[in-house]
């Protein structure tokens, strides 16, 4: 009879690891939503633009706090690369990130706050999955 024991036990450890990178995302979300919500909302910037200014800002979070709190660093690739390859990811996030806001607000006429939750609800599955499986491998 074959042991569930490590199919378990790794079943639980990516779920501490999802659950650590939930309150890191949320973090970075609260950074991203905040400036968003400040210069598109209070402010009137051009909505688009600062989505992608506050984008690159909680990618800069999401990594410190990642490297810190849910990821082990340098298994894989150096901090360069890694830092390279989170803003490659995230690259491809701000596409999901502005064609999700586009279509809410642009196509639905969803207003900028549910429009960007939606939005950062998206990619926060994104980033979570392609750091995981392709940038950093291991787990804290």
């Amino acid at each position: 009879m074959r042991s569930t024991a490590s199919s378990s036990t790794t079943f639980f450890a990516e779920g501490r690891a999802l659950a650590r990178y939930l309150l890191v995302g949320g973090t970075a979300a609260v950074v991203d939503i905040g400036l968003f919500m400040l210069f598109a909302g209070a402010l009137g910037f051009p909505y688009l633009r600062v989505a992608a200014c506050t984008f690159v800002i909680a990618t800069l979070v999401n990594y410190v706090l990642s490297v810190r709190y849910v990821f082990v660093s340098g298994q894989r690739f150096s901090r360069r690369w890694e830092l390279a390859l989170i803003y490659l990811v995230s690259a491809l996030g701000l596409a999901i990130n502005a064609a999700v806001l586009w279509l809410a607000v642009e196509r639905a006429g969803v207003a900028l706050l549910p429009a960007k939750l939606a939005a950062t609800g998206t990619v926060f599955v994104w980033n979570y999955l392609a750091r995981r499986l392709f940038v950093f491998g291991a787990m804290r």
